[in-house]
């Protein structure tokens, strides 16, 4: 098991990319990401279930304390930085998971992306398709865990975040039928790893402070 300082290397880091900004999950995230929660069909993407505001404020320290989890909130890049600066819960577009899934294993993490169908219109634009996505950003993001392979369960009729996935040089290792899910993963070799560093060039990692929404 990695040691808590390591997963929670993120809580005081900002990364700013392209299209989005990624952030530690704070308590001023909580409410629009409950309201998210509530679309049947996210429930039905993210395998998850309906939680109470309460249970979603559990579920955020959870996130943001345990030592077996690392999570970014992503907010649209250009609404961020826009003056004057909204709240950053007015910029959220969705949020990027990591968690440690094998005790044994403490090089494999399982990576989630999620964007909200109702935020994706603030990440179009010129640009999206080569840089600022999140899932690129997301990943160069938890690298520094040390983690070396990386997977992602996702709904086999998810075939938006299978492609996403499989540009990113996931590869399929399995398929469960009982769960309807196929099994991605991406060993990071050191070419990869070049290669994710070259994709993401243009991040800057930056100190986070709770409640800025302005560029600093």
């Amino acid at each position: 098991m990695l040691q808590a300082a390591t997963m929670r290397l993120n809580q005081n880091t900002l990364l700013l990319g392209k299209k989005v900004v990624l952030v530690p999950y704070t308590p001023e995230h909580v409410p629009r990401y409950h309201e998210w929660m509530k679309s049947e069909e996210l429930q039905r993407l993210t395998a998850s279930e309906p939680l109470t505001l309460e249970q979603e404020y559990a579920m955020q320290r959870s996130w943001r304390e345990d030592a077996d989890k690392c999570t970014f909130i992503v907010l649209a890049a250009e609404k961020w930085q826009g003056q004057p600066g909204p709240s950053e819960e007015n910029c959220m577009a969705g949020d990027v998971n990591l968690f440690l899934t094998d005790l044994g294993d403490p090089s494999l993490g399982e990576i989630e992306v999620m964007i909200a169908a109702t935020e994706r219109a603030q990440l179009q634009g010129p640009g999206l398709g080569h840089r600022g996505r999140p899932h690129d950003d997301g990943l160069r993001g938890v690298t520094k865990l040390g983690l070396t392979t990386f997977e992602a369960k996702i709904g086999q009729e998810n075939e938006p975040s299978i492609r996403m996935f499989r540009r990113l040089h996931f590869e399929q290792v399995a398929v469960s039928s009982v769960f309807q899910e196929v099994t991605l993963r991406l060993t990071m070799s050191e070419p990869e790893q070049q290669w994710l560093l070259e994709q993401t060039s243009h991040v800057q990692e930056k100190p986070y402070r709770v409640g800025s929404s302005e560029p600093h």
